[in-house]
């Protein structure tokens, strides 16, 4: 029976995960069953369960690594000694970089959570409508220090973000730009919309 092969520093958990987000993102979860998971792998299905006990522990665990990930980046930034302006602009840049270097947990976690089940579920929509008044609440401290233009912070937030989940269709071009020029592009684009 062929074994679960993981690079260095990388678990057979991990290995297994990382595979299920590339399987998820092309076929969806739901459509994605243990069975195809093992094909990817190179394994039989019943050594999966070795590692993890079911299909909803691994979109568990991609959800919330990637939304851990983000939250702690926010943390930092929000008590960072910088304007209002700086702060959007590091948040950007770091969706951007998760986006381009992480694309299929991030493409999961920001579109498969549906399938999330409580209390994972209830507890992802909340992590998700906290971390958006968060960032709308550094733009609406732009907006008191006139650094930022008088606009509705919560839109703001939802254009930023799902021009940053519009990244999906620069993986899928054949004739992409650069990753670097993308966000220089995108910075440049919503960062300079904002200021005033």
């Amino acid at each position: 029976m062929a074994k679960i092969k993981s690079g260095q520093n990388v678990t057979k958990k991990d290995t297994i995960v990382a595979t299920a987000a590339a399987l998820f993102r092309e076929k969806g979860y739901a459509a994605s069953s243990m069975r195809d998971l093992a094909d990817k792998v190179g394994v039989e299905a019943a050594s999966l369960y070795n590692h993890i006990k079911s299909k909803s522990e691994i979109l568990q665990d991609i959800c919330f690594t990637v939304a851990n990930r983000f939250i702690n980046h926010l943390e930092k930034v929000e008590s960072s000694n910088v304007s209002a302006i700086e702060k959007i602009e590091t948040i950007l840049r770091f969706h951007i970089h998760q986006m381009i270097h992480n694309y299929e947990e991030v493409y999961v976690s920001d579109r498969e959570w549906k399938h999330l089940e409580d209390p994972y579920l209830s507890n992802f929509q909340t992590t998700r409508r906290t971390y958006r008044k968060r960032l709308a609440s550094i733009i609406e401290e732009g907006i008191k220090s006139k650094e930022i233009k008088n606009i509705d912070a919560p839109t703001a937030v939802l254009i930023m973000l799902h021009a940053v989940a519009g990244i999906e269709s620069w993986h899928r071009s054949t004739q992409k730009i650069d990753a670097d020029e993308l966000e220089k592009n995108m910075v440049l684009i919503m960062v300079e919309g904002l200021k005033k």
